[in-house]
């Protein structure tokens, strides 16, 4: 009986304070058992919640369009390149060496043209792809593509000894394309550059087509050069979606 009034007494006292708190201090007899028990159960909540679900970790990127590259020689036309370049060494072209296919591939064309006693023509064409996939770290296929665009228009627009860069933006090239025109001056000739940087999805087209006059010959006008490499880079762009069909 002697333990039972201070018992009662407590648990009518309990009775008079908040719900909240007669969770908190008015449970039982039995000891912190209960109140532990609950504490546990609340860390254990809170750090479920604290930490991420894999998925929300996991940063979704959107797919790579391209998978595959054309064969970087047969993406122009034997006709085109037998017209930009007349007299070329190899008229199947140069394939540029790769370790990783797949990934990045070129090919070009030169030859001098012999007029005789009206001079002679040289002329260079040359295309390169370069496909990026897309990555959680690094981004998409075509977010990549769009970063190294600008990398690699920067390297043409900076050529060292370059005379006058103009670019252009020009459309009809792939998702995006600029062409950067100027003149080189190089073994006592005056070389005119046409050079086009190109986009399609998750894959980038540079190609550059250029010529001089040797013995007298006349200079190739910027206008013929920068036409050429145009009709040259819409045939590259479209072989890349060729190459995925």
């Amino acid at each position: 009986m002697q333990r039972t009034a201070p018992r009662l007494t407590r648990i009518l006292a309990c009775a008079a304070v908040p719900v909240m708190l007669v969770v908190a201090g008015c449970s039982s007899d039995s000891g912190d058992s209960g109140s532990g028990a609950t504490g546990s159960k609340d860390k254990a909540s809170a750090s479920a919640s604290a930490t991420p679900s894999p998925s929300a970790t996991t940063k979704k990127v959107e797919p790579a369009k391209f998978a595959k590259l054309p064969e970087a020689c047969k993406a122009i036309t034997a006709k085109e390149t037998g017209a930009l370049v007349p007299k070329a060494k190899n008229k199947n072209g140069t394939p540029a060496p790769s370790t990783d296919p797949a990934s990045r591939g070129g090919c070009s064309w030169n030859g001098l043209d012999d007029k005789g006693v009206k001079g002679s023509q040289y002329r260079w064409l040359d295309v390169s792809f370069y496909r990026y996939d897309s990555d959680a770290a690094l981004g998409s296929g075509q977010e990549r593509a769009q970063e190294n665009f600008a990398k690699e228009l920067a390297k043409i627009e900076q050529t060292p000894g370059a005379k006058q860069p103009v670019t252009k933006s020009v459309s009809g090239v792939g998702d995006e394309a600029k062409t950067v025109a100027y003149q080189l001056r190089k073994t006592d000739e005056d070389f005119v550059y046409g050079s086009v940087v190109a986009r399609t999805g998750n894959v980038l087209v540079l190609l550059s087509y250029n010529g001089a006059g040797y013995a007298g010959a006349e200079t190739p006008s910027a206008k013929n050069v920068m036409d050429g490499a145009l009709t040259a880079a819409k045939e590259a762009v479209a072989a890349v979606a060729a190459a995925n069909k």
